[in-house]
C-alpha cells in the first residue's frame, strides 16, 4: 500500500479485507499475535489499547451531559471554528448518511453532528457528545486514534479495536493550536465503507488546515494591549503570546515570566535571585544580565522594575489548571494539564510549584475515580510510575493489564535496595556538607 494512512489501496475488495481483519483480531485479541494485512498503525493501535487494558467489549462512557458539556464545549477553542466545520463537511455528512464529529485532545467527543438516523444507531453504541473515545477508553478509532499518534488517519471495520464498532468506517485528523502547535483534538467523519477511500482521508484533513488556518486569523484579530498567554506546562522552554507575537523564551527566562505572571504585584531582585537560584553564590549582577536580556525579547513596555514586575495581565495554563482545580471541574483541569511545569527546571520556587501542581492533580484525580482520566495519568510518561493511580485505576478498572502492571511496579518499588560495595579502605571516607540555604528577609514561600 502506498499510504498506510489510508485503510484501503487502490482495486481492494472491501468486504475480503473485512473478512480478512476480523480473523486478525480474533488472533490479536486471543494468541497477542498480529497478522498480515494488519496496517503497523492499526498493530500499534491495538497493541496500546491492550496495554490500556481495553477489551474487546467494552462501551464508551459518557463523562459529560447538559450543564457540563455545554459549559465546557463554550470553553474550548475548538468552538470558534465550528460554524467553519459545519459549512465545509455538513452537506458532505447528510448527502452520504454520515456523522461529523469533533473531539478533543483526549478523545472526549464534543460535537456528534450529521444525518439523523446515522446518529441514532451511532447512539447506541454511545458516539455521542460527552463521551469518552480515546484509545485508552475504547480502543482503536480513528478521532482517538489521530490524537494518540497526532496524525490523520482512517480505520476500517474490524481495525476498530472493540467489537461494537466493527460495522462502522471513520476517518479523522488532528486539528493544532496555531500558537503553540499543541493538539486541540479531531475532526472525524464516521459513517459506512464507502469512506475507506483516500478522498475522505484528503477531505478531514483539509477540513483540519482550514480550522487551523481559521483559528490563527482569529487570534491575529486579536489587541496588542490584551492580555498575553504563557504556555509552560509539559514543555521545557516556556512560550508566551503577547501582541500577535509569538515568543520562545530560554529556561531561565520561561522560569522568571513564571513566577512573575504568579505575581502580578512583582518581586524584588532578592526574591527572585532566591526563587531561582540553588546556588547561593550567584550574585545579583547575573540576575540583572538574565532581565536586561528578557527586556530587550520582551520590549521595555511588557517589563519593568523595582519591584520586577509584567505591565500586562499574563494568562498562563498553570492559572487555568489552578482554577479549574478549585472549582472540583477535575475533568476540564486534567484536560489542560500538558505535562509537568518545565521539567528540567531546578529553580526552587518552580520545582515547588511543578510538584504542588502536580499532586493537587493527581490527588484530585483518585479521588474522582474516573478510570478514563486515571488511565490518561498512568499511560503518560509523567505517571507510568505513580504507584497510588495505579492502584486507584486498578481498583477502578482492573483489567489483566493494569493488574499485572500493578504488580511489576510494586515489586519494582518496594524491591530491598541492593547491598552496598564495601568501602575502599585505602581511601578515606568521603563526608557531606549540609548547608542551609537562607538569604535574611526573603520569603521562603514562593511561588
Amino acid at each position: 500500500m502506498s499510504n498506510s494512512w489510508v485503510a484501503l489501496e487502490p482495486g481492494a475488495d472491501p468486504a475480503e479485507r473485512a473478512r480478512t481483519l476480523r480473523r486478525a483480531h480474533a488472533a490479536f485479541t486471543e494468541a497477542g499475535t498480529v497478522a498480515r494485512p494488519v496496517r503497523p498503525v492499526v498493530a500499534d493501535s491495538w497493541r496500546r489499547s491492550a496495554r490500556a487494558g481495553v477489551g474487546p467489549d467494552c462501551t464508551a462512557s459518557v463523562e459529560l451531559s447538559d450543564g457540563d458539556l455545554g459549559a465546557y464545549r463554550a470553553e474550548h477553542p475548538l468552538a470558534r471554528v465550528m460554524p467553519l466545520v459545519r459549512e465545509l463537511m455538513s452537506t458532505f455528512a447528510l448527502d452520504g448518511e454520515h456523522l461529523v464529529a469533533v473531539c478533543d485532545a483526549h478523545g472526549r467527543l464534543l460535537w456528534v453532528e450529521g444525518h439523523p438516523a446515522t446518529r441514532a444507531r451511532a447512539g447506541r453504541m454511545n458516539f455521542v457528545p460527552g463521551a469518552r473515545w480515546s484509545e485508552s477508553a475504547v480502543g482503536t478509532n480513528a478521532p482517538g486514534t489521530a490524537v494518540a499518534v497526532d496524525r490523520a488517519v482512517q480505520v476500517f471495520q474490524a481495525e476498530h479495536f472493540t467489537r461494537r464498532v466493527q460495522p462502522w468506517t471513520c476517518a479523522a485528523a488532528p486539528v493544532h493550536d496555531p500558537r503553540t502547535g499543541r493538539v486541540l483534538g479531531a475532526v472525524d467523519i464516521t459513517g459506512g465503507d464507502g469512506l475507506a477511500h483516500p478522498h475522505s482521508l484528503g477531505f478531514v484533513q483539509a477540513v483540519a488546515r482550514a480550522a487551523e488556518s481559521h483559528l490563527s486569523l482569529l487570534t491575529s484579530d486579536q489587541p496588542a494591549e490584551g492580555t498575553a498567554e504563557l504556555t509552560a506546562l509539559g514543555r521545557d522552554e516556556a512560550q508566551l503570546h503577547t501582541g500577535g507575537r509569538r515568543i520562545r523564551l530560554s529556561r531561565r527566562h520561561s522560569e522568571i515570566l513564571v513566577l512573575l505572571a504568579r505575581h502580578p504585584e512583582g518581586l524584588t531582585g532578592d526574591e527572585l535571585l532566591c526563587a531561582l537560584y540553588e546556588d547561593e553564590s550567584v550574585t545579583p549582577v547575573t540576575l540583572r544580565a538574565e532581565l536586561t536580556r528578557l527586556r530587550g525579547l520582551l520590549g521595555p513596555e511588557l517589563l519593568a522594575s523595582r519591584p520586577y514586575r509584567l505591565t500586562v495581565p499574563v494568562e498562563s495554563d498553570v492559572a487555568v489548571v489552578e482554577r479549574r482545580l478549585s472549582a472540583g471541574a477535575v475533568t476540564a483541569a486534567a484536560a489542560a494539564y500538558a505535562g509537568p511545569l518545565l521539567p528540567a527546571s531546578q529553580a526552587p520556587a518552580v520545582v515547588r510549584l511543578r510538584r504542588r501542581l502536580a499532586d493537587g492533580l493527581r490527588t484530585a484525580l483518585i479521588a474522582h475515580r474516573d478510570p478514563d482520566l486515571l488511565a490518561d495519568w498512568a499511560h503518560a510518561p509523567w505517571g507510568e510510575d505513580d504507584l497510588d493511580v495505579w492502584r486507584a485505576l486498578a481498583a477502578t478498572r482492573p483489567s489483566a493489564a493494569v493488574r499485572s502492571r500493578l504488580t511489576a511496579l510494586e515489586s519494582e518499588l518496594t524491591a530491598p535496595p541492593a547491598v552496598a560495595p564495601r568501602p575502599d579502605h585505602h581511601r578515606p571516607p568521603r563526608t557531606a556538607t549540609l548547608r542551609s540555604r537562607s538569604r535574611p528577609g526573603t520569603p521562603h514561600s514562593l511561588p
